[in-house]
């Protein structure tokens, strides 16, 4: 998908170098047995890594789920996809159906607390296509993502609902980084 059928889908919260999108409401029937599918259906676990020598086990949990031998390496650490479950299954093919397109992939974070966040990054991992959409779903409490450009500083909050979306194609992945803040 190009990105100019996402500006003139959705309006891109990027004043420059990228696009980002936020649809609140894109799952509109995201109740709490919905969120109760992804916590039971999914296989979450605690990523492990080494950090200057030493192993860490993150607060956040994971789970890589996807198509048949697709990996993506996180840490030096290259993780293989479980198959689709059937929720994320069900959410994936809604996001295709959506932006016509095809996802090969869906890494899930857990964030069981406010004190638990993803610190600034950005997703450029080479399995990822050059063309190609990032699309990041949210459930449960209120989450402020934050998106920074990495010349000027220029920050952009954004407050993740229930059920929201959040789109970013990979030009926003080469000028900007984001993360999932901690609540305090």
């Amino acid at each position: 998908m190009s990105n100019n059928t996402l500006n003139i889908i959705y309006q891109n919260l990027l004043p420059h170098n990228g696009y980002t999108s936020y649809i609140p409401n894109f799952i509109k029937d995201a109740h709490p047995t919905f969120l109760h599918q992804l916590l039971n259906e999914v296989a979450w676990k605690h990523d492990e890594l080494t950090l200057y020598g030493k192993k860490i086990i993150t607060k956040r949990q994971v789970a890589f789920e996807g198509d048949e031998h697709i990996a993506y390496t996180y840490s030096k650490q290259e993780k293989m996809a479980s198959p689709w479950s059937d929720v994320v299954l069900e959410l994936k093919q809604k996001l295709e159906q959506e932006f016509n397109t095809q996802f090969n992939g869906c890494l899930l974070n857990l964030y069981a607390t406010g004190e638990i966040g993803m610190a600034w990054h950005s997703d450029n991992e080479r399995v990822l296509e050059a063309e190609g959409i990032i699309a990041s779903l949210s459930f449960g409490a209120t989450r402020t993502f934050q998106l920074k450009h990495k010349q000027s500083g220029e920050k952009i909050d954004v407050k993740l609902e229930n059920g929201s979306l959040v789109v970013m194609d990979m030009h926003s992945q080469k000028y900007w980084i984001h993360q999932t803040q901690k609540r305090t």
